[in-house]
Order: structure tokens, then C-alpha cells, then sequence
């Protein structure tokens, strides 16, 4: 075994090692045997405790934990435990830290009970975080097997023993507790989540399928419920790939709505499309109660890049409230093919449920035909990922020579100079000036006076992709050139019954043909299905009650 295959079958092994023994899974069933391991397959290591605990999203925990009904204790140990089950189902961590997790729950309760007051609005709430988040006394590798006991690959800063992200800092205030962090692909860039350390991360609901990339453990944990709510981060789909992937809610917001500062990064210093940190949850509530307490932080005093911009509860009523709508009618864009690629059937059906749903309930949808394409969107973002050629990876992978996976957007090429990255960055910026007026121009088609105040875009051409056939990212990226404030709600499942595959299929090219031949109905049974909710810049209020909206018209109110 090659010197850094063993580095990271180690580093593997030390995490799982963490897990307590009485925890531990004598058999990890085959995906023939078990397709699905979430939901009643895993519920059987479980107590009714730990279920009751575990299944309750994050409103409804804090509820309990900040009336003191629940202590922050059992809810960490109950996390604790369904999250090292998850792992071990389906490679979702990097990081363990219970044991520092369950003393800061025995702090927040010791608190509690002196004060008899919760430390702030996520007291005792568990949170998992990318493995892009530093936290003190706990590795950040990011995939890397070079930043293994490292400090972002710098051996001997101290730095990784006490430095943390400012997020990590404002989310321990608030009162939540910490205990993992969870798998990505290396490099980053990219929508499955491999790589040398963990393997391969695989979906829960559907094991044939990825989790998703690059928050893939993010999608995976919360899926099979072992994690209320956690953090992951988006330059290109990775918060709402995880999500729709995963059957959750996930919120994309603009860039210096929330904290970055202090997080590791891929190509860090590349500015003109910025990486954006956001929630993935089991409800649109959840969402909001992780973005609105974080914004009472105050998080533009620590974190320049931040708009003081606080929560903005006349945007969210705008949506909830029809009494306060300028008019009680809403209209939407909805996009069904972008011209380049035709999703999959089922998502094709998942759109089409969201417009019935919208139009059942008196709002207008009109089809989506902006003056600049998505082809050329996604032209100018890959033109802006590859700036450096490549380096910046490149450099990670020489750490420790290990092979790069296949999967992963590095493109060693020559490094653009000055003035190509000022001609891209003229390109996006006419590019977004274009998209903004022809948004600005649906008040004349819109039915309501207005421009449309959402689009209903695929997430990706798949319900999730399946291994090393992730071919289009069409649907993602053209979100994060326009810096559009994008949520995912959770809409259906693959049903090998209605979801068959398209006869007479004509591609519009390879790429098409190539997406559409990896549909097979029976491969893709069973899997979650999301939609995206596009809005404009910096409207996280408005998107958020957007999704609440929406998931409750079509799932009802849980």
C-alpha cells in the first residue's frame, strides 16, 4: 500500500475508532439487500427516546431545550448516536468530536439550571458543519490527505489546536452544540462526495445514488436524520445539489448575507464568484430560526465581507401574511429545459406538481425565456473557476501525491492573467445587468403588475446522480453567477411505475443524450426528488417563506 493510501485508511479507521463500541454495526447490509437505510432501517438501533429526539427538526427541539423539558444532554447523546450509525451506513463523516460535544450540552444545562434561562436561541440544538468549518482541537482535511493534522496543509501553525471559524464562534453563542463535521469531495468542486480518506459517500434514501457534492455529507447525515440541521456551503450547487439529492430544505444565500470568515476553501482569492454559506433542514422553519439568529450576531462586526443587513420579518409576512401582500396574487417562471438538457422524467414530473400546485392556488406561471441562455452563464462560471488552472488544488494534491478522483472540476490549464479575469468579470457583469432587466420586463406578462417573484428551476437533470455519471451543471451554476438567493423544497419520489423513460428522446447534443441514457426507472426507484425556488439578490426572507409556502401546499403542515 502506497504511502498515502495508508495515511488515510488510518485516518479513517481513527475516526471510526471514536465510535463508542456499543454503538457500533456488526454488518453493513449491500445495496441489494437494503436499498434504503433511512427511516425504519435504521430507526431498529434506536430507542423511542432517541427516535422522538432525532425526528423532531430544529424548531421543535429548541422548543424543548430552551422550556428546559428536554436537557441538551440527551438531545446531544441521541444525535450523537444516530449520527455515528449514519456514518457508518454511508461514509458521512470526517470528523467525530462527541466527547467535547456532550460537555458543552452538560455546560448549556448546568447554565440553564442556574440562570433558569437557555443560553440563546439554539440552546442545546446539534448542528453538524461541512469540513470546511475550523473548529479548535479538531482536523479540517477537506478531503486532502496533505491536510491531515495540518493547518489547511501548513504543518506547525498551532493554529488548528485554537483557531475556529467565525460562524463556529457565533453559533456557540447562540447556544448550539457542535459534534461533527462532515464529508466533502477534495477540491470541492464537485457534485458526488469522494475522496481518498472516506471512500465513496453514499445516499441513503436510494444507495445506488450519490449524496450529492460537495455538502454531500451535510445531505446525507440530515437525511438519515443524523443531524437536525447543518451548514454547508454553495459556488456552484453545493447546499441545493445535497439537498434536492436528499429530500431536504436548503437555502443558497446571496454572497455577504452570511459569515464566511475564517472557513477553508478551494481557489481561496478567486472574487468574482464567491462561495456562500448556508442551512440544509427537514423544514423551511429551520432555516429561518439558523439564519435569523445568526444575523442577530450581528455578524457584519467580525466578518467584512457581510451586509448589515438583519432579519427582515416584512419580507417573510409579504409572502405568508396575503394581508399584507401588495396583491394577493403571486406569480412564478418556471423553467422545464434550459435548452441544453432535458431532466429526467421524474423531475420533469417534480416541476410540473409545483406549477399544479401553484396555479390550484390562484397564482400565475409563466414560462422562463431570459435574453441571456444558461449555456452561456455556465460558460462564463467555468471560465472563472479555471483562473488559476488548476493550481491551487494541484498543489493540495502534491501534499501527499495521492490521485485525484475523476469526478472532480480541475482542469490544469495556462493561468488566466489580468486581463482575462477583467474581460470575465465585464462578461458577468453584462450577464447580470441583462438578467436583471428581463426579469424587471415579466411585470408585462406576469398577470399580477409585477415581476414574477420566484422561478421554478430543475436542481439538476437527475433526482441524483449516480456514480461518476454527473454530467450537467447547467442547472446549478447559472444561480451562482447571477448571485440569485435560490432554495430547494423537496417535491416527490422516483416511482419506477409513473417515471418511465422518454421515448422518442431527441437530444439537443452529447451531454443531453449522455444524461438522458443514465435514467433507468429501477436504478432510480424510491429516490427524493427536489425543485429549486430561484429569487433575486439578498431575498433570504422572502425564498425562505417561499419554500414554507410551497412545501405546505403540496405536503401539508407537519
Amino acid at each position: 500500500m502506497s504511502d498515502w493510501k495508508q495515511k488515510g485508511k488510518e485516518k479513517a479507521d481513527s475516526v471510526l475508532a471514536l465510535i463508542p463500541k456499543e454503538w457500533r454495526l456488526d454488518k453493513i447490509p449491500s445495496v441489494e439487500e437494503q436499498r434504503d437505510v433511512t427511516g425504519p432501517y435504521i430507526q431498529q438501533f434506536l430507542s423511542e427516546e432517541e427516535i422522538a429526539i432525532t425526528e423532531t427538526d430544529a424548531v421543535g427541539i429548541v422548543k424543548q431545550t430552551t422550556a428546559g423539558a428536554w436537557s441538551a444532554v440527551d438531545v446531544a447523546k441521541a444525535f450523537c448516536h444516530r449520527a455515528a450509525l449514519a456514518h457508518q451506513l454511508v461514509n458521512c463523516l470526517h470528523e467525530i468530536f462527541f466527547d467535547a460535544a456532550i460537555q458543552d450540552a452538560e455546560n448549556a444545562d448546568k447554565y440553564f439550571a442556574e440562570h433558569k434561562k437557555p443560553i440563546g436561541p439554539l440552546h442545546g440544538l446539534p448542528v453538524s458543519l461541512k469540513d470546511q468549518f475550523h473548529v479548535k482541537g479538531v482536523d479540517t482535511h477537506m478531503g486532502y490527505i496533505g491536510w491531515i493534522g495540518t493547518f489547511q496543509g501548513k504543518k506547525d501553525t498551532g493554529k488548528e489546536k485554537v483557531f475556529e471559524s467565525e460562524m463556529v464562534k457565533e453559533l456557540r453563542s447562540l447556544g448550539a452544540t457542535l459534534y461533527c463535521k462532515t464529508s466533502v469531495p477534495h477540491t470541492l468542486m464537485c457534485g458526488e462526495t469522494i475522496n481518498n480518506i472516506i471512500g465513496y459517500t453514499y445516499n441513503p434514501k436510494n444507495r445506488n445514488l450519490a449524496c450529492g457534492g460537495s455538502s454531500g455529507g451535510e445531505g446525507a447525515l440530515i437525511s438519515l436524520r443524523g443531524s437536525p440541521v447543518g451548514f454547508g456551503t454553495d459556488i456552484g450547487g453545493s447546499i441545493r445539489i445535497p439537498a434536492a439529492f436528499n429530500g431536504l430544505y436548503g437555502i443558497r444565500p446571496s454572497h455577504g448575507r452570511l459569515p464566511y470568515e475564517g472557513m477553508a476553501n478551494s481557489m481561496d482569492g478567486q472574487n468574482s464568484i464567491l462561495s456562500v454559506v448556508g442551512p440544509l433542514a427537514t423544514s423551511p422553519d429551520a432555516l429561518k430560526l439558523l439564519v435569523q439568529g445568526l444575523l442577530s450576531t450581528q455578524p457584519w462586526l467580525h466578518d467584512p465581507l457581510v451586509n448589515e443587513l438583519p432579519w427582515r420579518d416584512e419580507a417573510e409576512l409579504a409572502i405568508l401574511d396575503p394581508l399584507k401582500r401588495i396583491n394577493t396574487q403571486l406569480s412564478f417562471g418556471v423553467i422545464r429545459h434550459d435548452g441544453a438538457c432535458a431532466p429526467h422524467p421524474p423531475v420533469a414530473r417534480a416541476v410540473d406538481m409545483v406549477v399544479h400546485t401553484l396555479k390550484r392556488l390562484g397564482h400565475n406561471v409563466i414560462d422562463w425565456k431570459p435574453t441571456v441562455t444558461h449555456s452561456k452563464l455556465a460558460e462564463i462560471c467555468m471560465k472563472i473557476w479555471s483562473f488559476d488552472g488548476g493550481a491551487d488544488c494541484l498543489a493540495d494534491f502534491e501534499l501527499s501525491g495521492e490521485d485525484m478522483a475523476p469526478q472532480a472540476i480541475v482542469n490544469p490549464a495556462p493561468q488566466a492573467n489580468a486581463s482575462d479575469i477583467m474581460a470575465a468579470n465585464i462578461a458577468k457583469r453584462e450577464a447580470q445587468k441583462a438578467y436583471m432587466e428581463y426579469w424587471n420586463s415579466t411585470a408585462e406578462v406576469s398577470g399580477t403588475g409585477r415581476p414574477v417573484d420566484a422561478v421554478i428551476s430543475p436542481l439538476a437533470p437527475f433526482a441524483a446522480a449516480r456514480p461518476t455519471m454527473y454530467s450537467y451543471y447547467g442547472y446549478s451554476v447559472w444561480v451562482n453567477v447571477l448571485d440569485y438567493t435560490s432554495v430547494v423544497v423537496p417535491v416527490t419520489n422516483v416511482d419506477k411505475n409513473v417515471d418511465k423513460k422518454a421515448e422518442g428522446f431527441k437530444a439537443v447534443d452529447e451531454t443531453d443524450q449522455k444524461t438522458q441514457d443514465h435514467y433507468d426507472p429501477e436504478i432510480y426507484d424510491g429516490a427524493h426528488v427536489g425543485v429549486q425556488l430561484v429569487g433575486r439578490r439578498l431575498q433570504e426572507e422572502k425564498m425562505i417563506a417561499l419554500a414554507k409556502y410551497v412545501g405546505e401546499a403540496m405536503h401539508g403542515t407537519k
